[in-house]
């Protein structure tokens, strides 16, 4: 059932079901049945003859939803095995496998659909036809240049039903019944004219390093940015294709959906299945259909799409596998790139893990020959890599952020036509708003957290608890107006770049201006028009774009993650500072990277700028060997919160006693620390703490994280605090 508990529950067969019934009973199918004073929508896990609980006491299921099971078995061992990986409730995790709609008891949509084609007299027209009927004719054209169309193509062509009929009246369109498209794009439509670009050498041997058969391997295609790795995915997927086989592609952000899903429709002309959170509830269920149909023959989708059913996986592809966003944060964490790589074992098909700066977990099971290492070390089309240059801001006049040399370097890339990508990972105006006359600074209420200024909107917000109140003309406290903006964010950088170049237009991307649907989408087109501009924004802009007219990146601020109190603070920095420096010099023109910095000798910053990537990845690894910490250990972090400031702590105190009572830490090698008070002591109201367990050994984690959880789950205050636990921890906040 689809709750926070760890067990399954039995039931006594629905009361309108037959003998004959009983035998379709398979794992797999959906059951509504009560629970306590609800229903919930419940998986069958097993058909069983007697039971523990005594038979008065046992319900009978309200209904079986489903004659054919939305779970495969290979599913239902995959999410058992994350269930026990992530200590996580079974029901939670199948609940979270499967689209809102299934989890609510709502049937299959049926696929059938009213789509029209030319008829055999239609196509048989001659160039020309119908010119005299201009919207007869465009809706002739468009029937000639796509197999079919459906209601909503009619709609979006701007052709009325009554043209359509006309047509069909002249048996020159057909009428016919098809299967529903999940959709893929705005207008839904694969046409596959593009033809596969000519691979230099070593996309040549890393596409040829790789087993289609059915056999699991798992490959890291390690390319620096700009090195085809897109098209080496392309042309195994067409290998793929040639066996009648699925592909799976996995992308960090779905601001990345549109460009990704518009490659592969001009490549392939099959049907393209979308699976990610901007989707309505109906859309996403269509294609999980299409996908678990066989229809969709390549699935592209975010974190969630790792769980989509599908007839006959041949390839799973993860892209940019080192992005944060593959692990889920609350709730269920787990990680999509990880499942992944169990679900490739488990169904004996390769995965590629492709980045130009992979994590050091991938990299280091690289380097023991776990993963096969493929390299792609040139760039496409022979374009050469960027130029750094560290610009030492250490008492240089600034404008809003901006030395004199980044400026005078912004306007000769425009003078010549160019492109700029200004890099800043700060979304809002100004990440604090002070007082000069009292010192006073705007904290969230809720949070041990500034207040983020977003000036255009007129309200001071929290980034942390999305809390948000009116942006005041004066101090709170001592009624001064003299309020200063400390810091800038990418509103500000906005702001202060369309003062200083007028006459250039500035597109800022963050979450702030891409939050409605396709808007991402309207602004790259608009950059990829080629007309100069200032691109400003987020972390958004830096991964797997393709901008062939941005010449220069502008890093503003380069020193956040070196002082990070995450352990992971340098590694996401120098993976961040690569990506975002890759958008330069992509195509013909030559890049340059310009990186402001207050130090300019720190040593990893030198090594990431003079040595590239894995040379600093290598230092940071040496770094994590010494301190036992991932990939050379293995971490789990148990957090509590509550409202009440003393529970959190309580609790863990309870657990870590309990724990070292009867010796289980010693016997399984495993340290534990804390607890301690979260990095950010309060958030969204509640006081937060954390258990870190380490351990060298991943057996022995388990083991011991296992019995700290029996522990907590008998504890008096379970029920009174929130407590999770996240296996891998990513995030150490």
């Amino acid at each position: 059932m689809p709750t926070p508990l760890k067990r399954s529950f039995d039931y006594l067969l629905p009361l309108d079901i037959t003998d004959l019934a009983i035998n379709d009973l398979k794992p797999g199918l959906r059951v509504l049945a009560p629970f306590g004073h609800r229903q919930l929508t419940g998986i069958l896990l097993e058909v069983k003859n007697s039971s523990d609980v005594p038979a008065a006491k046992l319900k009978p299921a309200i209904q079986i939803l489903d004659s054919d099971p939305v779970f495969s078995p290979q599913m239902l061992e995959l999410c058992r095995w994350a269930a026990n990986y992530y200590q996580h409730a079974l029901g939670d995790v199948l609940s979270n496998a499967i689209p809102a709609l299934l989890r609510k008891g709502h049937e299959l949509i049926d696929q059938k659909e009213t789509r029209w084609r030319l008829s055999t007299e239609g196509k048989g027209l001659p160039e020309g036809a119908l010119k005299r009927a201009a919207k007869q004719a465009q809706l002739l054209t468009l029937l000639q240049q796509r197999t079919s169309i459906n209601t909503t193509d009619l709609s979006t062509s701007g052709v009325s039903r009554t043209i359509l009929n006309a047509l069909i009246k002249k048996d020159l369109v057909e009428k016919f019944a098809s299967e529903a498209a999940a959709p893929t794009s705005p207008n839904n439509e694969s046409d596959g004219t593009e033809e596969p670009l000519v691979l230099n050498e070593e996309q040549r041997i890393a596409l040829n390093s790789v087993n289609i058969q059915k056999r699991y391997q798992c490959y890291l295609l390690d390319g620096v940015t700009g090195s085809g790795k897109t098209e080496v995915y392309l042309q195994l997927i067409a290998k793929c294709l040639e066996k009648d086989r699925q592909t799976l592609v996995l992308i960090p952000e779905i601001g990345l959906t549109p460009q990704t899903v518009s490659r592969f429709r001009r490549r392939f002309n099959c049907h393209i299945a979308l699976l990610h959170s901007g989707l309505t509830d109906r859309e996403r269920l269509l294609s999980w259909q299409s996908a678990k149909s066989g229809q969709a023959k390549i699935i592209i989708g975010t974190r969630s799409a790792v769980f989509t059913q599908m007839g006959n996986i041949g390839l799973i592809i993860i892209d940019e596998e080192h992005d944060s966003s593959f692990k889920q944060q609350d709730g269920f964490r787990y990680s999509a790139r990880d499942i992944a790589i169990k679900r490739a074992h488990q169904l004996r098909c390769p995965i590629i893990l492709g980045s130009a700066t992979p994590s050091l977990e991938t990299l280091h099971n690289a380097q023991q020959s776990r993963y096969q290492h493929l390299h792609l070390t040139q760039r496409a089309a022979n374009a050469k890599p960027p130029l750094y240059e560290l610009l030492d801001i250490r008492n240089a006049p600034m404008d809003e952020g901006f030395s004199s040399a980044l400026l005078a370097a912004i306007k000769k890339e425009i003078t010549a036509g160019n492109q700029v990508l200004v890099f800043i990972n700060r979304r809002g105006f100004s990440p604090m708003l002070m007082c000069h006359d009292c010192g006073y600074v705007a904290q969230c209420h809720h949070c041990d957290a500034r207040m983020t200024v977003h000036f255009q909107q007129g309200m001071l917000r929290c980034h942390h608890c999305e809390g948000q109140e009116k942006l005041l003309g004066f101090c709170p406290d001592c009624n001064s107006r003299q309020l200063d903006f400390r810091g800038s964010g990418t509103e500000r950088s906005e702001q202060a770049l369309n003062r200083l170049f007028p006459n250039t237009q500035v597109i800022r991307i963050d979450r702030d201006t891409t939050s409605r649907k396709l808007a991402m989408q309207e602004l790259l087109e608009n950059v990829h028009e080629g007309t100069p501009c200032i691109l400003v924004g987020t972390q958004m802009l830096a991964k797997g774009h393709h901008f062939p007219d941005v010449t220069l990146v502008a890093v503003i601020d380069a020193d956040g993650g070196l002082f990070s109190t995450d352990f992971r603070g340098p590694e996401k920095m120098g993976q961040l500072l690569i990506q975002v420096a890759g958008r330069a010099g992509r195509a013909s023109k030559p890049g340059k990277v310009m990186i402001q910095t207050h130090h300019p000798e720190h040593p990893l910053i030198n090594s990431l700028v003079n040595n590239h990537y894995h040379s600093y990845a290598n230092q940071l690894l040496e770094e994590r060997k010494v301190s036992g910490l991932p990939p050379f250990g293995h971490l789990a972090l148990i957090r509590a919160e509550s409202s009440n400031p003393q529970q959190p702590e309580e609790f863990l105190r309870a657990l870590r006693s309990g724990i070292e009572t009867n010796g289980q830490t010693v016997d399984s090698g495993s340290r534990l620390f804390g607890p301690l008070p979260a990095p950010m002591a309060r958030r969204a109201g509640f006081f937060r703490a954390q258990l870190l367990l380490q351990a060298d050994r991943r057996k022995n984690l388990h083991q011991c994280l296992k019995a700290l959880c029996n522990i907590g789950e008998q504890h008096t205050l379970a029920n009174k605090i929130r407590w999770s636990v996240d296996v891998d921890p990513i995030d150490m906040h």
